[in-house]
């Protein structure tokens, strides 16, 4: 016989620390400030001739969908949990940050192409073109990774932030690559400036792919042992052994905890407190805000689908 019983679950902020909420209006202006400077690098790409600089505008061309999605996503995520969606629209900006990940993977080896076309016939550049129209370029990536900075603990910010933060740098870049090919008049330093941005592109976007198809495959937040969160509730008095322990994350600094708990035959009184405390327990250790503890007798053979790896028993101290 099963005695089972679930805790209701309890919402609160990561490890019992808050971070500032950042509007959705920001990326909004972001994204009218980034379509302006695409058009300016359009230009100053074509008229000084500059591959590097054509490069940039089309990475930055990237970012408007990119914003235009996670400003979607980070509405959606603001909606709360119905019968449909009943854990709410958390992954709503994981699945953005999953998106423009793939996207900048793609686009990064398109400029890395474009750029080695260039090695083969290079071109004169104007000097001048590039300079003047990537110190607006810097201006405009600077201002909005200033802006996202605030909002660096979401993954779908940060996989923004990280792109901008990469222009802002491929803006200085040119910059003194134009100043050197003046210089020395070395035409390959442009093809070059442009292998360079694809490289940048893709190592940034390589992560934030590898950390959002994690979390969207149901993956166990990092940072947090599975053993860890099993041992801590062996803490709890009246918890005489755990198995079946699941760890997951709904989105950013939102993880869900199930687990099957084996405790003596007690009264039900007894048993709300146990499953009390262990909700208690992982929230202030872990920042586990959403649990589901399932409580058996003990003595019965555990039927589980994941074990701890054997199930973790509570040590007796001598």
């Amino acid at each position: 016989m099963h005695s089972h019983a679930h805790g209701a679950h309890t919402h609160g902020s990561h490890a019992g620390h808050s971070h500032p909420v950042l509007e959705p209006s920001v990326l909004g202006w972001a994204m009218l400030a980034t379509l302006g400077l695409v058009v300016a690098e359009i230009f100053g790409g074509i008229l000084g001739r500059s591959v590097a600089l054509l490069n940039d505008a089309v990475h930055n061309l990237s970012d408007v969908p990119a914003l235009g999605i996670s400003y979607l996503a980070m509405r959606w995520a603001q909606r709360p949990a119905d019968d449909e969606k009943t854990y709410g629209y958390h992954r709503a900006g994981i699945l953005a940050a999953f998106t423009n990940a793939t996207v900048l993977v793609l686009l990064s080896l398109w400029l890395g192409y474009e750029a080695i076309e260039r090695f083969r016939s290079p071109v004169a550049v104007i000097e001048s073109w590039m300079i003047w129209t990537s110190l607006a370029a810097l201006a405009v990536n600077g201002g909005i990774t200033l802006a996202l900075v605030r909002g660096r603990r979401d993954l779908n910010l940060r996989s923004i932030l990280v792109h901008n933060f990469g222009d802002a740098l491929s803006n200085i870049a040119i910059i003194a690559g134009a100043i050197v090919i003046h210089m020395t008049g070395l035409r390959w330093i442009d093809p070059l400036l442009g292998v360079a941005i694809g490289l940048l592109v893709l190592w940034s976007s390589i992560g934030i792919l590898r950390q959002s198809s994690h979390i969207l495959l149901e993956g166990r937040p990092q940072g947090m042992s599975v053993e860890d969160v099993a041992r801590a509730v062996l803490t709890v008095p009246g918890v005489q052994e755990v198995h079946d322990v699941h760890i997951w994350s709904l989105g950013d600094a939102h993880n869900a905890l199930s687990l099957h708990a084996r405790i003596p035959d007690m009264h039900l009184d007894e048993c709300e407190r146990i499953l009390s405390d262990i909700q208690e327990k992982v929230a202030d250790k872990f920042g586990i805000g959403h649990t589901t503890v399932q409580l058996e007798r003990a003595g019965l053979p555990a039927h589980s689908g994941y074990v701890m790896p054997e199930p973790c028993k509570k040590v007796e101290s001598v």
